[in-house]
This record gives structure tokens, C-alpha cells and sequence, in this order.
């Protein structure tokens, strides 16, 4: 019975291509030949060849055409996972070579949810400047769907927020970090803010901006409402963009909804040009807990673990102070 290794060194002497592995994954994704091609930017009839080619070298069926385009078959689809996983390794390789080379500690790509960004990223990330000088952080500021599909496309090496309903959890590794509260925000002089009294329930004649249907937050926005005998708001805007909230906010009577550490360092910024209040109606809003998420098959890269370690200590001390 041959070992992994050995079938996978059979492979290699069989002419095994990287190119061909990066192919198998664009048709995955793309569902079309054509563009599956387009991304690997070669010709169609040049796809087709090293799809064939594949299929001998690894002995098994890998596609199957129809009239809507292409799609993987079970074999196909367990080869293309396992070369997402190769060739994802192999851009962080790549990344730690050239910050080798550079004489770098090493880069990390984080993601995050909106509050965490403010009130754990930002003060970690300023420390970091004296403790770990060479150290590069690049932060994407994101919804926890599009975080957990950049994680699993090998974008980012960890992020700040949670795995959606709809994506395989047992993919991830979690360590519990809280919840993420959150704020209704309004501008400065909207008429809330000098209302005598102003509830919930008062919030419900103005226009919502929000995230999107099917985002955590819209749903834990709307079951807050819903459980405490309230309608959901009768217009609400959709979108994820912190700017584009503030925006509206600013421009308009409308409301938004933001993490509270959001709320407040706008708020905060009021004798310098800021327009924001916070709204005092809902104390008890929340995210549920987020976490600190990575991938379950990926050793993280010494930069990565670095930046683990100094998040970890920092949320130590934040419990200890608390």
C-alpha cells in the first residue's frame, strides 16, 4: 500500500504542473472553461489540453461538460480543494521569503469586523510601532461573510468577527473574544437629539441605514426589535460601508446603525468638525460574541503567530483591567 508521500512524489514523476492545479481551481470557481482560461489569461483550446493532461497524469475523471458550461466531478472537486490549499501555501511562502529578504519580521494580513478594529486593532497596531518595529500589518475592515471567504481564499492570515450560518465551521479554528455592542447614531442636530424622552420605538418613523439582509448585524438589529414587541423599520438603506453610513447619517434624518466604538470615536470628534450623537435607546444591542478566527489546516506563518501572540496578551490584560 503506497503512503501519501508516495503518491503524492508519483505526482511529481508523472509531470504534475502547478499551472494545471491553479486551472482545476479557476474552473471550480468560474464554472466556465472560457473564463477559467481568461483568469489563467491562455487561450480556451490551451485550457482544454492541460485539463486533459491532468486527467491522465492523476488517472481520473476531473470534468464533466454540459450545456451550461463545466463543473467538477467528486474527484475534481476534492483535487481542486486540496491544490487551493497548495497553492494558498504557497503564496505565503512566497510572502515570507521576500520579508526574509528584506529584513523584515514578516507581514500580516488581518481582517475585522468594525468595533474590534477600533477598540483592539488600532491601540495593538499603534503598540507595534515600538514593539515590533518591523512588523507590517495590513487590516481589511469587513463583514465576517467577506472575511471568512478572503481567510479561505489564503487573502488574509487571520480575522477579528465570526463564521457565517453558511460556511463549514469545522474549516476554522475559534478563540471567544465578546460581544460587539452596538450604537444608533444620528447627526447632531437631528430632532431625537433634543426630543425630551425619545424611545425606540420614536427611532421607527426615520429612514435605517444598515447592513444588508442576512448580515449579523441586520439580523441581531431586527430580532432585538421584534423581541421587545417592536415592527422593523419601514425603509431601511442597505449597505456595509462605514462611509457611506456616516454619509447618510450626516446628509439626512436618517439612522444608523454602527458598533459602539464606532459611535463613539465619531462622536468623540464633535469641536473638530464632527456631526454625530449617539442615541441612548437601546443599551443592550449586540453582536453576538465574535472571535479570533483562523484556518484549521494552515500553520501560521512566524509573522502571523507574532501578531497572535502580542492580540492574546493584550486581551489577557484588557480581561484583567476589566
Amino acid at each position: 500500500m503506497k503512503t501519501s508521500r508516495e503518491l503524492g512524489d508519483e505526482l511529481v514523476s508523472r509531470g504534475i504542473k502547478l499551472r494545471q492545479l491553479a486551472l482545476i481551481v479557476a474552473v471550480e470557481r468560474c464554472g466556465q472553461l472560457s473564463m477559467a482560461a481568461a483568469m489563467m489569461n491562455i487561450t480556451q483550446p490551451a485550457a482544454s489540453r492541460l485539463l486533459s493532461d491532468l486527467e491522465r497524469i492523476v488517472g481520473a475523471e476531473l470534468t464533466r461538460r454540459h450545456s451550461r458550461g463545466i463543473s467538477l466531478t467528486a474527484a475534481g472537486e476534492r483535487l481542486a480543494a486540496r491544490a487551493r490549499s497548495m497553492l494558498r501555501d504557497l503564496d505565503i511562502a512566497g510572502r515570507e521569503v521576500r520579508d526574509i529578504d528584506r529584513g523584515m519580521v514578516g507581514s500580516v494580513n488581518l481582517g475585522s469586523v468594525t468595533g474590534p478594529s477600533l477598540d483592539l486593532v488600532l491601540p495593538i497596531v499603534r503598540g507595534l510601532e515600538q514593539a515590533e518595529p518591523n512588523l507590517r500589518v495590513r487590516i481589511d475592515v469587513e463583514t465576517s461573510d467577506r472575511l471568512a471567504g478572503m481567510l479561505l481564499a489564503g487573502q488574509l492570515d487571520l480575522y477579528l468577527g465570526r463564521v457565517p450560518d453558511r460556511v463549514d465551521a469545522a474549516l476554522f479554528d475559534l478563540a471567544p473574544v465578546g460581544p460587539e455592542p452596538l450604537s444608533l447614531i444620528v447627526r447632531a442636530d437631528h430632532p431625537l437629539v433634543s426630543a425630551s424622552g425619545a424611545t425606540l420605538r420614536d427611532c421607527l418613523g426615520f429612514d435605517w441605514v444598515i447592513q444588508p439582509p442576512g448580515s449579523m448585524m441586520r439580523v441581531s438589529v431586527e430580532r432585538y426589535l421584534l423581541d421587545r414587541g417592536l415592527g422593523v423599520p419601514g425603509k431601511v438603506i442597505d449597505t456595509s460601508s462605514l462611509m457611506l453610513t456616516m454619509a447618510f447619517v450626516m446628509q439626512s434624518d436618517a439612522i444608523g446603525i454602527t458598533s459602539r466604538a464606532a459611535a463613539r470615536l465619531f462622536a468623540s470628534v464633535q469641536g473638530q468638525g464632527g456631526r454625530i450623537a449617539c442615541l441612548d435607546v437601546a443599551p443592550e444591542l449586540e453582536v453576538p460574541a465574535y472571535s479570533i478566527v483562523t484556518l484549521r489546516d494552515r500553520v501560521p506563518t512566524s509573522a502571523a503567530q507574532t501578531f497572535l501572540t502580542i492580540l492574546q496578551d493584550a486581551l489577557r490584560n484588557r480581561g484583567a483591567d476589566a
